[in-house]
């Protein structure tokens, strides 16, 4: 026995010497990149700042010459993908370990159970349902029939009060471009409602039809680049013409404004909420019992407001006014002046107060404490009454649950915990494990914990390290560092099949809860806005130097990885501090800092960002857009910009621009790669397939640029 396991291993040490010596050998071969045309000719004065924009050709991505520029960046970087040896071994891995069942929490509708669940390697989940928690489910929906390649989603759905029908929308390739279509649960069959151009739009259902939200027809060929103005807000009946909707809510004098729509549970109140921007909303109510007129809660942007649901005549409301980490009030909209509001559940000194539902009669309310969840219920008047108990620190997914029935369920996931769904019996508030996914990883062999460490200015961040257990702090160790740091958007623990491949091939997976974000309330997230952004990078860069500092990684064996807002991030990073990381992997970035409100949704980013036609805006947004702060002989680390063609949230042409002037100033010996994902968008709906393949790209190119071997 003792011969044959020295044969084996040896086997496996000359493997590993093999793949070493090839990463090696190909360190030396460089990527050979298309000539990209440079228009001189291209100059824009801000504010009497002459800056060239030679690249602006490229964000046509309708013409030939850009698409013929796609096609050549991708030959090149596949190619340079392709010979790195372990690639395949690597996506193997991901599949083997993709490859399981994944359910989504049950939510009763119409007296039946409706979940989510994809068999493994499905491209898209599928909606079920079922009569009972025992009965066989059957298929309501399986977006996999939709397309051949998968790319056809279902995003969001709602049910009619009955529960007999169901409004959905299907999104193609990845855009944010949804249409809606309904369902007649009876038959199984759909009815003829197809409504177009809609996009971040709810579903709110009122007697025999709905509520949603839609642009106008964009001119053709400019579907996925034309700015999204002019928001409107419609009432859809059943059975009748999109041409014949009924506008309800419009502002034509303020292009920028959108308008979303949802009705409380017993369809009494009709919620709008006009807003501009990503922060901050208009909030209006309507008692449609009473047909009464619209009553105006909140006529500007300054807070975020929104409705949990009402007790009898009392709308009980989340909000952030006068309250940095979000309470709950009670407001009658027959007085709805502030002096009779009523405080439910008032701010908490250090915790932020993230959403609210009420189940089995009750007020569950969840919480942020230091980026983990809490659970905490209360009486419908404010009374505390308990908290729900948690596996460890982690994320909880909302509870569903019937507002007058005492079972509920919620789901439970950290960086090594698998998304696991819970009953929960409201009346003993007892948990039981309802669905525990079998992935083929063991959790048990690696450890979470959360550090902090000190930023430029001197503000204590902190960030959660997962790594094995006993992993030696030598300084060598290949490590991810994660961020996104904007919108008021919280990084929490969540579990994720490809982290789990880079813990198992020995990396060190690191998320940093930068300023920008949600994680301690308003002060923090406006501590990384407009002018004050750079310190979202500061705090990026500390938690950089700390893990280097205390021998997680070294400079040589660290990537930085963010997507879309964290896109911006790793592109403003490598620019101001090349030296600091090996590897960086900027996603659907917001890289044109000067240009980005010229694009569809762009506008609505301006609370968080400022904007380039204000002096003040132009002054901090120059300093720190990652295109424009690109310079020629600097060694900037190995790079792969990933994107969609059809990503028309943040578009293309970010990165198109991006990596064309990354190629044209790499000093050094380290790559500049963009990979351009066909038939795909920002992210929300991409096929398994295409995640799976696009997660190995970026865990070998990393190893490779580091000149590592993963352990596989």
């Amino acid at each position: 026995m003792k011969a044959r396991h020295s044969k084996i291993y040896f086997f496996f040490l000359f493997i590993h010497s093999s793949l070493l010596m090839q990463a090696q050998t190909m360190q030396k071969n460089k990527a050979i990149y298309p000539t990209t045309r440079q228009d001189a000719t291209v100059v824009d004065d801000y504010h009497g700042t002459k800056v060239a924009d030679p690249y602006r050709w490229l964000e046509d991505d309708n013409s030939a010459e850009t698409k013929d520029w796609v096609k050549k960046q991708n030959e090149v970087t596949y190619s340079y993908l392709e010979k790195i040896p372990y690639r395949q071994a690597i996506k193997g891995r991901i599949e083997k370990l993709w490859n399981y069942e994944k359910f989504g929490s049950p939510f009763k509708r119409g007296g039946k159970y409706y979940f989510y669940k994809n068999d493994g390697l499905q491209n898209q989940s599928v909606l079920y349902v079922q009569n009972d928690l025992n009965s066989p489910p059957s298929v309501v929906i399986d977006p996999n029939t939709l397309s051949k390649d998968g790319t056809v989603a279902l995003g969001s759905i709602s049910f009619n009060k009955a529960g007999d029908k169901m409004a959905y929308q299907l999104a193609k390739a990845g855009s944010d471009w949804q249409t809606i279509y309904v369902k007649d649960l009876t038959t199984g069959k759909d009815l003829k409602e197809e409504l177009n151009w809609v996009k971040f739009s709810g579903i709110a259902w009122q007697g025999d039809g709905f509520y949603y939200s839609k642009y106008p027809t964009p001119d053709a060929g400019k579907e996925l680049t034309a700015k999204a103005e002019f928001g409107k807000l419609y009432f859809h009946k059943l059975g009748t013409p999109q041409t014949d909707d009924v506008l309800v809510m419009e502002d034509t004098e303020n292009k920028n404004r959108r308008f979303g729509a949802e009705t409380t549970e017993d369809q009494r109140f009709l919620i709008a909420y006009p807003t501009e921007s990503t922060k901050g909303n208009m909030l209006k109510i309507k008692d449609l019992k009473t047909n009464g007129d619209w009553v105006t809660v909140a006529n500007d942007f300054k807070n975020d407001w929104n409705v949990i649901e009402n007790d009898g005549d009392w709308v009980l409301i989340m909000t952030d006014y006068n309250a940095p980490r979000s309470r709950i009030i009670a407001i009658n909209p027959t007085m709805p002046e502030e002096k009779n509001w009523k405080t439910i559940i008032p701010e908490s000194p250090t915790d932020v107060l993230q959403g609210a539902s009420i189940v089995g009669g009750k007020l569950a309310t969840y919480w942020l404490h230091n980026a983990s969840s809490q659970v905490k219920f209360y009486d419908l008047s404010g009374k505390f009454l308990n908290e729900l108990t948690l596996p460890s620190i982690g994320t909880v997914g909302g509870i569903s649950g019937k507002r007058d029935e005492d079972q509920a369920f919620y789901s439970f996931s950290s960086f090594t915990r698998p998304n696991t769904i819970y009953k929960l019996d409201l009346k003993t508030m007892k948990s039981t494990i309802f669905k525990a996914p079998k992935v083929d990883f063991n959790s048990d062999n690696y450890v979470t914990k959360q550090v902090w460490y000190t930023s430029k200015d001197g503000t204590k961040v902190p960030m959660f390290v997962t790594m094995k257990k006993g992993t030696k702090l030598t300084g060598k160790n290949p490590t991810l560092l994660y961020g996104y740091g904007g919108f008021n958007i919280s990084m929490t623990p969540g579990f994720s099949v490809s982290r789990a491949a880079l813990l198992e091939m020995g990396g060190i997976y690191a998320v940093a809860n930068l300023r920008g974000g949600g994680e301690f309330g308003e002060e923090w997230h406006a501590a990384g806005t407009k002018e004050r952004k750079q310190n979202v990078f500061d705090d990026f860069i500390g938690a950089a130097e700390y893990l280097i500092k205390e021998k997680y990684t070294s400079s040589d064996y660290l990537a930085i990885h963010g997507g879309s807002n964290g896109g911006l991030l790793i592109g403003a990073c490598m620019t101001q501090r090349p030296e600091l990381f090996r590897v960086a992997l900027p996603a659907v970035g917001v890289l044109d800092m000067l240009r980005y409100d010229k694009f569809t949704i762009g506008r609505a980013w301006a609370t968080d960002y400022g904007l380039s036609e204000e002096k003040d805006g132009f002054d901090y947004l120059y300093k720190f857009s990652p295109l424009h702060n690109i310079k020629k002989g600097v060694k900037y680390p190995a790079t792969m910009v990933t994107t969609g063609d059809h990503d028309d949230r943040v578009v293309p042409a970010h990165s198109f621009k991006f990596a064309a002037a990354l190629q044209e100033a790499q000093a050094g010996e380290h790559p500049a790669l963009i990979r351009i994902e066909v038939a795909a968008g920002h992210g929300a709906g991409k096929p398994t397939a295409k995640v799976i393949q696009e997660q190995a790209d970026i865990y070998a190119f990393m190893f490779y640029s580091m000149g590592l071997v993963p352990k596989l």
